[in-house]
């Protein structure tokens, strides 16, 4: 939409909800009809609503459009009219030349024509797309590959020809007809030719591209899914209580209509003598009178359907949000970031999520792969303070250092030596010499642990434990510096040795290893080989194989990836005869508190589901290392099925197993092509299998493919709420599909994040995100719908009742004034500031018990068993409301000292203020967490009602047509009688109430009952008694008992700083309480 589109299309959303269409139709009845109330009460309620809530989804929205503007307004380089053009990525068009520098993203689906390489070539990562953040080289055609200037460009006459646009990211067939001397020359291409949009540029100075696929026609857009409205689970359970409500209120105005014509068959209450009827009404239409009565009392009992909660709703989602992004527990100070909220009306469905599907690469891992230990020839190695340390020898220690020095200085020329040559030279590793901005004058600031001199260089490689084991060697010593042509460089403890590239055996997915053949500065030949130990172990002749096998099966069990690296001397037999010499270990490196996180996850009952498109082996080893598979835990594998029948057969014995096997856990891998298989006939089948399985892990998985996976689960027969959560752009499908999508701020660009309901920097926060923040705010929210509903039968139910002691002519009780203002000022405070800071249990319990979740799981607050308790409870008051007042006032009694009875509109006010205080009162009994502003909307709405009544009934208001309650307010007051009644009535109401309280907290208390009790004896961690005491985050110092704060050093964060001093009668809850 646009801004002038905006205000019908908000409007059209906003009707489509039940309360607001509803309030729509009453405000027209109204205005057709005479009714017995203004138009006014029922439209200026309608128009606050629709107005706070237009205001709150357009600041949303705008939030929204500004951060979409930042990509389509993002300036880009065309060449146009022989020059290079700035524009905006936005503006590019099919058949445009788009030019690309080094680190930017493609702004869509470019041909590669040339780069600034002589061989046209480039490479780039594509993290953001699949989550692969290796290095990939892409080419460009022969004939276009010299065209490196703009005037080249510009002369160049081309033809590209390629498919319609399709979302496969790894299918591109295609082809360019190039005309050169009035030759045309065709060649084909493919996906090697083609850059995608979202990808970034690596290691190379510029690109020239011309567009083929641009906005929602590239790749990355067509993966991603038509995002559609969220509406959460409470929103759903809302509009089936107002239905229900919907259909209370169309009895009582049905009962209403036929027993006023009921009573009205007498013809003495038809029409009395001191109504008599006009002549039109005596000749009008009974059955048009019947609808005009029944209308009337639709009107008169509308309130009953609390338009006022929607606009609570929206304020409470909307000011609750903030919390999220004020939260300094969320807060990651290396990167700078607070949890972002970029919708806030999912937030109460963090706290009833059941399946949390997860990205891995980025989102459990930190994309970084770490050099560990390595065995050299039966010998293990390790790493300490850049050096080659031999097990059982300890760099650090006093006694040792010596020999330790002097082992690596004058003994690692031989096997070790050789070792680091092999790593540093068996490999595809490009070199970019970027000089660093702070660098002035000559010199090199970068000194090499070893001693000598290198200049600042950045490894990019296919592969990030390519990347790991050359980096390591240059810590070590041994630095790879430069690869030009067909000669490759090193620099061994700072002397310089060149070798001649003689060939490269390419890694492939059948022989799963890759050779280097070099010609050694000595004239020598010699071949090295690296590779997975099942591609290296079948082949090798010689060398301490036991040795290094046993080394393997130990690394294992330290759960990591390894990485073989061989060296052989070159034979006839090359790759079938090779000498086991080397073993390298590589630690993928997780992010900080993931298997703390997985397994708090699993303790609330949440199941997680890892989603990742890397292969079996690497996805199987995080899983592991994470804590998502157990090494108790019995694996099942749904892999590389090839036909329909040989997936069901397979599903079917797994599910035996499941079955034969109950009390083990069970895990589930299952790769893309097999998912595939079981989805299109198998579908029940497999979803059995899944949630009979502890934990689930798909790998090789496209994007679309880890959408579908969501929707099975989402739209299964249980319908769980599900969580998805990933920082790149192949996980932008899943983010959308799920009921609540998390993007994590990472290193692969913000598409996830944009297209997120909530962003946080790391995976750990999403613990407190489930377990504190959705938890408090699905309470306050379950509280606040059933509390809306309440207090309004409350208010509606005397006026029914009413009707039975005036004939049913439709008076109303309570004066118009009263009747607007009940929901929009007397009561709307109280709760909306519980729903904001309402907390039944301490932030430090419910993280440190994950178990309370489950309390608030399968949205247990607004089960039809609660809704009818309160419901129940809300007209059992009313009737206390109306009866109480009607026994005091009754009987004519005369309740004035100068002997004058109240009227009607003074025993209207008198069950009106009965049920203010009652209402008012009835929320502070369900209030755990007392604040200031607590008390203070609490008592202040009791006050200002009482305020309000006193002005409004005691001055004569010139613009008011009829002031029925002038001095009505002052009289009632004047009753010592009223004052009575009103404590009396109140107790009756509440007094039950709280022994239902006491008997089930003492007889039946639940999890979260409990925890409060606990923390109320002082042992959830906090003290008790009266001290000063300090409940923190991170970065706390103390002395004695006074806690302090650090001030972070984020500029997002310094006005959360504060020292705050508390006195403690019970530890949640200071009664005293001082901050700077």
């Amino acid at each position: 939409y646009t801004i002038w589109n905006f205000v019908p299309k908000n409007l059209f959303e906003q009707f489509r909800r039940i309360a607001n269409f509803y309030f729509l139709i009453i405000f027209l009845v109204q205005l057709m009809i005479d009714t017995p109330t203004s138009p006014v009460t029922s439209g200026l309620p309608l128009f606050f609503v629709i107005t706070v809530t237009a205001i709150k989804q357009g600041y949303e929205d705008w939030l929204r459009h500004k951060a979409d503007n930042e990509v389509n307004g993002a300036p880009v380089f065309v060449v146009r009219s022989g020059s290079l053009v700035q524009t905006r990525s936005k503006n590019i068009r099919v058949g445009d030349i788009v030019r690309v520098a080094k680190d930017e993203t493609f702004p869509a689906d470019l041909v590669l024509l040339s780069s600034d390489r002589a061989d046209g070539t480039c490479h780039i990562t594509t993290a953001s797309l699949d989550g692969e953040t290796n290095l990939k080289t892409h080419y460009s055609v022969a004939e276009t590959s010299v065209c490196q200037s703009v005037s080249q460009l510009e002369a160049l006459q081309a033809v590209v020809e390629c498919q319609q646009p399709e979302a496969d990211l790894y299918r591109f067939v295609g082809r360019i007809t190039v005309t050169q001397h009035g030759e045309e020359i065709v060649r084909p291409l493919g996906p090697e030719n083609l850059l995608l949009r979202g990808a970034r540029l690596k290691n190379t100075k510029e690109i020239f591209g011309v567009a083929v696929y641009t906005g929602m026609e590239s790749k990355m857009a067509l993966n991603y899914k038509c995002k559609s409205q969220k509406r959460s689970a409470v929103e759903k359970s809302m509009n089936t209580f107002l239905i229900i409500y919907l259909g209370i209120l169309l009895f009582e105005a049905v009962l209403s209509t036929i027993l006023k014509y009921a009573w009205q068959a007498e013809e003495k209450w038809d029409e009395p003598f001191y109504n008599q009827k006009t002549e039109q009404e005596r000749n009008s239409s009974p059955i048009l009178k019947f609808i005009s009565d029944f209308l009337a009392f639709l009107v008169l009992y509308n309130f009953i359907i609390p338009i006022s909660l929607y606009v609570t709703v929206e304020m409470q989602k909307f000011l609750g949000s903030f919390f999220i992004g004020w939260d300094l527990d969320l807060y990651h100070e290396e990167s700078d970031q607070k949890a972002q909220v970029n919708t806030s009306d999912l937030n109460e469905e963090l706290g009833q999520v059941e399946y949390v599907f997860t990205d891995k690469t980025g989102t459990l891992t930190e994309n970084e792969m770490q050099f560990r230990e390595c065995s050299i020839n039966g010998t293990k190695y390790r790493e300490v303070n850049g050096k080659l340390v031999p097990e059982g020898v300890t760099d650090d220690s006093p006694d040792e250092k010596k020999s330790s020095h002097l082992y690596l200085t004058n003994q690692i020329i031989g096997e070790e030596l050789l070792f680091l040559k092999a790593v540093s030279l068996c490999h595809t590793v490009q070199i970019s010499y970027d000089q660093p901005d702070c660098l002035v004058g000559g010199g090199d600031p970068f000194s090499h642990v070893n001693g000598f001199s290198t200049s600042h260089m950045e490894y990019y490689a296919s592969s990030p434990d390519e990347k790991a084991l050359v980096e390591a060697a240059k810590r070590i010593g041994v630095t790879f510096t430069s690869c030009s042509g067909d000669t490759m460089e090193i620099k061994t403890f700072g002397k310089s040795e060149k070798y001649k590239l003689l060939h490269v055996l390419e890694f492939d997915a059948n022989r799963r290893r890759m050779s280097v053949i070099l010609q050694t500065p000595s004239g020598g030949q010699v071949m090295f080989t690296k590779g997975a130990e099942s591609a290296i172990l079948p082949f090798t002749t010689s060398g301490e194989i036991e040795k290094t096998r046993l080394h393997v099966d130990e690394f294992a069990l330290v759960r990591n990836e390894s990485l073989f690296i061989k060296t052989l001397l070159l034979f006839t037999q090359i790759e079938f005869s090779l000498k086991i010499f080397q073993q390298p270990i590589l630690s993928l490196l997780l992010q900080d508190k993931v298997q703390e996180t997985i397994e708090a996850l699993r303790l609330a009952g949440i199941k997680v589901w890892v989603l990742t498109g890397d292969k079996h082996e690497t996805a199987v080893s995080v899983s592991l290392s994470c804590g998502h598979f157990h090494r108790t835990m019995n694996i099942l594998e749904l892999l590389q099925q090839r036909s329909d029948n040989e997936c069901a057969e397979q599903l079917r014995r797994l599910a035996r197993r499941i079955k034969e096997d109950h009390v083990i856990q069970h895990g589930l891998v299952v790769d893309g092509a097999s998912l595939s298989l079981a989805l299109r006939e198998h579908e029940k089948l497999f979803m059995e299998v899944c949630k009979n399985c502890s934990a689930v892990l798909c790998c090789r998985m496209a994007p679309l493919q880890k959408a579908k996976v969501v929707r099975l689960l989402k739209t299964s027969p249980e319908k769980p709420i599900t969580l998805a959560i990933g920082d790149g752009a192949n996980d932008v499908s899943m983010i959308q599909e799920a009921h609540v999508g998390i993007g994590i701020m990472g290193k692969e660009g913000r598409q996830a994040v944009r297209n997120s309901d909530y962003a946080i920097a790391r995976f750990k926060f999403l613990a407190k995100l489930l377990l504190v923040h959705g938890h408090f705010y699905y309470i306050r929210i379950a509280t606040l719908v059933q509390y809306f509903f309440y207090k309004n039968v409350c208010f509606i139910t005397p006026q029914f009742l009413y009707q039975f002691f005036c004939l049913f002519s439709q008076q109303t009780l309570y004066d118009s004034v009263y009747l607007t203002l009940y929901n929009i000022c007397f009561t709307s405070l109280p709760i909306l500031v519980y729903s904001l800071f309402e907390q039944l249990v301490h932030p430090h319990i419910l993280q440190s018990k994950p178990a309370l979740y489950r309390d608030i799981s399968k949205n247990s607050l607004l089960s039809f068993r609660t809704f009818l308790y309160w419901t129940l409870l809300g007209f059992c008051h009313a009737f206390v409301f109306f009866f109480g007042s009607y026994i005091l006032m009754g009987e004519d009694t005369t309740l004035m000292g100068n002997g004058q009875m109240f009227g009607n509109w003074t025993f209207g006010t008198l069950v009106f203020t009965v049920m203010v205080i009652t209402v008012t009162l009835k929320l502070a009994l369900e209030t755990h967490f007392w604040t200031w502003m607590n008390h203070f909307v609490t008592w202040g709405s009791i006050a200002f009602y009482f305020i309000f009544s006193l002005f409004y009934g005691g001055i004569i208001w010139p613009f008011l047509h009829t002031q029925d309650m002038y001095f009505v307010f002052v009289q009632l007051l004047s009753s010592g009688s009223a004052w009575f009644a009103i404590i009396i009535i109140v107790i009756t109401c509440l007094f039950p109430d709280v022994v239902k309280k006491v008997f089930y907290r003492h007889l039946q208390p639940t999890s979260t009952q409990k925890s409060q009790v606990q923390l109320r004896g002082g042992t959830g961690g906090l003290r008790t008694g009266r001290k000063w005491q300090y409940v923190g985050r991170k970065q706390t110092f103390s002395q004695g008992n006074v806690g302090v704060r650090k001030k972070p050093t984020s500029a997002h964060c310094q006005k959360w700083v504060r020292i705050r001093l508390w006195t403690v009668n019970s530890p949640g809850f200071p009664s005293t309480q001082a901050e700077i």
